[in-house]
């Protein structure tokens, strides 16, 4: 009997006290002695409380699942407590977070696209007004143009990357 509840507990992931708690209040449950009650755990705090801000949800992984946690939260550079707990929100509200570096370098990306823009905005000006801008050639505005068009693709694959890496772990693995 030991063997087989140590075997039915590790196929669901439990302990053996856990697995036997379960299945004494399946068996109350479906007797019908257990109607009424509620579960509670060891500190008298119930199993279903609701609208609790900061819930703890404990995970049993195997061994092999947490070194690809541990380096997908590595690849993130967050915690693996809270690369999880980000996955689960993104999954359950359907989002695509960005963490903190890669919106660091996305706000540096669109602030240094900004000054491009308002560097062309005062040639353009000067320009308009029949002035002749020194130094600038042809194939400068037309480099500039290359750095914005470069700049915008790599944004978009920025959030494209970030979406896809959301959804399967590491943006490489599409490719």
């Amino acid at each position: 009997m030991k063997r087989l509840i140590g075997t039915a507990a590790a196929e669901a992931y439990l302990t053996e006290a856990a697995w036997l708690r379960r299945a004494i209040e399946q068996a109350l449950e479906a007797s019908g002695a257990g109607r009424g009650r509620q579960a509670t755990f060891r500190d008298g705090r119930s199993c279903r409380e609701p609208h609790r801000k900061n819930t703890r949800v404990f995970v049993r992984l195997k061994p092999d699942d947490r070194l690809i946690l541990r380096e997908r939260a590595a690849a993130r550079g967050l915690p693996a407590a809270t690369y999880v707990s980000v996955l689960l929100r993104a999954h359950l509200r359907h989002l695509a977070p960005l963490p903190a570096a890669e919106l660091t370098a996305l706000k540096d990306s669109v602030a240094e696209l900004g000054a491009i823009g308002r560097n062309l905005n005062q040639i353009a000006r000067a320009v308009n007004g029949g002035a002749r801008p020194a130094g600038l050639s042809r194939g400068d505005l037309h480099a500039l143009l290359r750095v914005c068009d470069s700049l915008r693709a790599h944004v978009k694959g920025l959030l494209n990357a970030n979406l896809r890496s959301w959804v399967i772990g590491y943006a490489d693995d599409q490719d």
